[in-house]
């Protein structure tokens, strides 16, 4: 009865405070959630008070946001929800960003790529004259560029006659002329391009010709637009832009065709070089007269029509006369001017102006080198000799048989197996492992393992000296020697010594010259050993007197007397009685042969001579598809090349040819004499190296007797008979 009466109690009380008893009140039964009383004579229950919806509310409201900003922050950027839900405030914060960055970047990359500084520059590598170490051209190559002109300086008429053919707005448009353009479609004349643009076309980009590259170069134009006047746009524009005949700039092409400086050009001059700018080699007046002249017309109807003429005026201008004076006697290019030159443009900074370098070449030593090989008996084969001092500067360079018909240089640029020549380094390895050249070491042929290398034509013997294995060029005592002293010390010794090429740890081979490396580096290397201090960089100008800093940093090594007496003594005996007797001379040479598998290669380099006169000299002979030689080995035709050079190179003298004595020539480069072509200087009597020599009116054959060379000499006071490199008597 209890529970009832307790619903009975609460229901007439209005369970919302409102006591009128207007209308009853119903509220539902919790009973579960409270404990129930005791008894039926419990006291009634209190007011229950009415539940606070808006605090509900507010509460779901509060947890639906958070539902929406969960969802939204696990969005990804490639689902569509995660850009629609964006406010315009956020895009429009995000694009001004994104603006400024983009603006950003874009300067950056054109102060990158597109630097003031290099409108500056000359287009092309400025004309570099080498010289002889006494002063003779050798070759010449290069652009012709000269100073840059000033437009303040110029008289009217010439800025005028490129504007009106080239770009007729320049000094109204920024850079990019849409009206330029459709005139230039619609009649055909002048360019669509401004001449901002076509600055930053040949300063800045390379010729292709894609959408990408135009608008590259608009781009650029504007750039420099905001960077610099209209006067200096053209003005870094007519001192770097191509006439024809190889000359650049204003400056240059106005010397070269009307031997005028810009600054007193004629209007008819100005109208006709601004009219080769088009097509320069197709209208360079000095080939193509008639086209020059008839573009030139173009240009003067161009003038006319922008006011810088008048009609009379235009008519009145007569068919300029050319006046070329410059011209270049010297080859572009030979095989020493070819390794050189490229040093020479490394240590140059930009200019205009053109350089003139003095060489480490000796004009009497490259001469005789071309006639040496001019009359070997080479048959189709490839030759390369590299002649230089302990001191590594190259004093003659021969890179193969004729320059004309293969300028690929075989002395600095094919790599070959250098063969026994790499033995060298086996046998100082051994040296400064303590062995002397008294030693000996096995000389049997190989029964065991996987490689077995053989002596040439079977030579054997039980055991051999390290002085007679140089000698003889013992293959199996090399490989034997290498595998006692390990073949990380003969890398180290090779290394030290300046050979750069791959040298691979650990094979056997290594020890009979199987790993490739160029001519010079290999003559380098010998070069060495020749003047005792290593390593010897080769070089093509006169080394600076090295600094305090220069003696700090640069380490330079040195063998122990003992060990380069006992070096030059295995080297002597190669020559004397070994592989190497072809090259033997009157005096102490030092020199060893190579040979490469199946006479794929044939070599001898060695030195003679002593202090300032004493030479290192390289003898390669092989053929470029690297197939085999007729038997031709490093001591045969190698190193009868090597001694009829080294002798003739000692009868010179040896020394640094003497500069010529002062002239009256108006030309300070001194005479014209092209190198690498033979001259008729000694005539051949055999393939044994007799010649035949006249000169100063006496008459010189030089052969050899039982190996010994010798001269007979026939003059107004005689005959004589002495041995060979000793020279006429005071």
């Amino acid at each position: 009865m209890g529970l009832f009466e307790r619903f009975r109690k609460g229901a007439r009380t209005d369970p919302y405070g409102d006591d009128s008893g207007s209308a009853p009140g119903y509220f539902p039964l919790y009973e579960s959630q409270r404990p129930l009383d005791e008894g039926d004579d419990a006291p009634p229950r209190g007011r229950v008070s009415a539940p606070d919806y808006t605090r509900w509310d507010n509460t779901l409201s509060r947890l639906d946001s958070a539902v929406e900003a969960e969802e939204r922050r696990r969005l990804r950027w490639w689902q569509r929800d995660y850009w629609r839900s964006r406010g315009k405030l956020w895009w429009a914060l995000r694009g001004l960003a994104a603006a400024l960055l983009a603006f950003l970047a874009l300067v950056g990359w054109l102060a990158v790529t597109a630097p003031l500084s290099k409108s500056l520059e000359p287009i092309a590598a400025p004309q570099v004259t080498l010289l002889a170490s006494d002063g003779t051209p050798i070759a010449r190559q290069g652009a012709v560029v000269d100073a840059p002109v000033e437009i303040a300086n110029l008289p009217p008429h010439v800025p005028q006659a490129f504007m009106a053919i080239e770009d007729r707005r320049f000094y109204s448009h920024w850079g990019i002329d849409p009206r330029g353009i459709a005139r230039a479609i619609w009649t055909g004349n002048g360019g669509g391009s401004t001449i901002t643009q076509q600055l930053a076309k040949f300063t800045f980009l390379t010729p292709e010709q894609t959408l990408t590259r135009k608008a590259r170069e608009a781009l650029i134009a504007l750039w420099l637009e905001a960077w610099l006047t209209k006067d200096e746009i053209l003005e870094r524009y007519l001192s770097n832009a191509y006439f024809g005949d190889n000359q650049y700039g204003l400056r240059a092409a106005s010397l070269h065709y009307f031997y005028r400086q810009p600054e007193n050009l004629k209007p008819e001059q100005a109208a006709m070089l601004a009219g080769l700018l088009q097509a320069p080699s197709a209208y360079a007046p000095t080939k193509h007269y008639d086209r020059a002249k008839r573009r030139m017309d173009l240009v003067v109807g161009a003038m006319v029509e922008e006011g810088y003429l008048t009609p009379a005026e235009a008519a009145a201008l007569p068919a300029p006369r050319l006046d070329v004076r410059t011209r270049n006697d010297l080859p572009t290019g030979t095989y020493f001017a070819d390794w050189a030159l490229p040093i020479a443009r490394r240590e140059m900074e930009a200019s205009y102006s053109k350089q003139v370098l003095t060489t480490t070449l000796d004009s009497r030593l490259q001469s005789l080198a071309g006639r040496v090989v001019a009359r070997a008996p080479l048959g189709e084969a490839q030759v390369a000799l590299v002649a230089m001092r302990p001191t590594g500067e190259v004093v003659a360079m021969v890179g193969g048989r004729d320059y004309a018909k293969s300028p690929f240089n075989r002395a600095t640029q094919a790599r070959r197996q250098p063969g026994s020549t790499f033995k060298l380094f086996v046998y100082l390895a051994a040296l400064e492992a303590g062995w002397a050249p008294e030693d000996t070491i096995p000389n049997t042929a190989f029964a065991e393992g996987s490689y077995r290398p053989e002596n040439a034509a079977g030579n054997y013997s039980e055991e051999i000296t390290l002085e007679q294995a140089l000698a003889t060029s013992s293959n199996v005592a090399a490989v034997r020697l290498m595998n006692a002293v390990g073949s990380e010390r003969v890398i180290d010794v090779a290394r030290a010594l300046g050979v750069t090429s791959d040298l691979p740890e650990g094979d056997p081979s290594l020890a009979l010259g199987t790993s490739t490396m160029t001519l010079l580096e290999l003559t380098a290397a010998y070069a060495g050993v020749a003047g005792n201090a290593f390593p010897v960089t080769p070089r093509a100008f006169e080394r600076e007197e090295p600094g305090w800093l220069d003696w700090l940093t640069t380490r330079e090594d040195s063998l122990s007397r003992r060990h380069h007496e006992a070096i030059e003594r295995m080297l002597r005996a190669a020559v004397n009685r070994g592989t190497g007797r072809a090259a033997m001379l009157p005096v102490a040479n030092y020199g060893k042969t190579g040979t490469t598998q199946d006479y794929r290669d044939a070599l001898f380099v060695g030195y003679a001579g002593e202090g300032e006169k004493r030479l290192v000299v390289g003898v390669w002979v092989g053929n470029d598809d690297n197939s085999p030689l007729n038997g031709i080995t490093g001591g045969s035709l190698p190193a009868r090349i090597w001694k009829d050079f080294m002798r003739g190179a000692l009868r010179l003298g040896g020394g640094p040819a003497a500069a010529p004595a002062p002239t009256a020539s108006p030309d300070p480069e001194g005479p014209v004499q092209p190198f690498d072509v033979p001259e008729v200087g000694e005539i051949p009597l055999d393939e044994n190296g007799s010649t035949l020599r006249i000169e100063g009116g006496a008459v010189t054959v030089t052969t050899e007797i039982d190996g010994s060379p010798v001269e007979f000499r026939l003059r107004e006071d005689g005959f004589e008979v002495a041995p060979a490199g000793t020279g006429p008597p005071e």
